[in-house]
């Protein structure tokens, strides 16, 4: 396995947390009503959900979906058409200058949440594409809160600053500070403009 930058553990895990919190609230709020007739026994349907929030560190978040529906007794919630916006305030350091701020957006043709385990699926064109140039790309992304693990096993694409990098899986470990790609690892970089991405089996 070849490690890729932590920029990249550090938006997948703060964005699929959001997701966590994000759809817990949602399937326990009282207001869920049911918008047309029903296609599946869910006990709860949403229509065009937005929800918006701003955490005490400054940070802002909107979740945006055509459609949700909860089902207690599998205590799952689902979710399609999901788009995630999150924006981090400018941090001050100890010698009084500033990093700058940070934003992304992250979207899925549908997610799915365990409520009991807080565990999370996202699946069909995952991308997630942050302020500072970082793009990834999968079909299909996993997170495990109990182990603090984000990981798929789908083809991977990260592109970011000219380079690309392609590879069969990805996995990020909070507790360990560690993010790798799996597999048949590609990385092209290029000069000047964006890079193509080489297809996997080239050599």
């Amino acid at each position: 396995m070849k490690k890729a930058p932590l920029i990249i553990l550090t938006l997948v895990v703060v964005f699929l947390s959001v997701v966590v919190g994000v759809l817990v609230h949602r399937a326990r709020s009282p207001r869920a009503i049911a918008t047309e007739p029903a296609a599946t026994n869910a006990d709860y349907r949403l229509k065009q959900v937005r929800l918006q929030e701003t955490g005490r560190d400054g940070s802002r978040w909107q979740l945006d979906a055509e459609y949700s529906e909860t089902f207690e007794e599998q205590n799952t919630t689902a979710m399609k058409k999901v788009t995630i916006k999150v924006d981090q305030p400018t941090k001050s350091t100890s010698s009084a200058s500033s990093s700058p701020s940070r934003s992304w957006t992250v979207t899925g043709d549908e997610g799915d949440l365990n409520q009991e385990t807080k565990d999370v699926e996202l699946r069909g064109n995952v991308v997630l594409v942050s302020s500072d140039g970082l793009r990834l790309e999968t079909e299909r992304l996993r997170w495990d809160a109990e182990a603090q693990r984000a990981w798929t096993n789908e083809p991977v694409i990260i592109y970011r600053a000219g380079t690309v990098v392609r590879g069969t899986g990805f996995e990020s470990k909070v507790a360990e500070e560690a993010t790798s790609i799996r597999g048949r690892v590609r990385a092209v970089f290029k000069r000047g403009g964006p890079a193509e991405p080489v297809p996997a089996g080239r050599q």
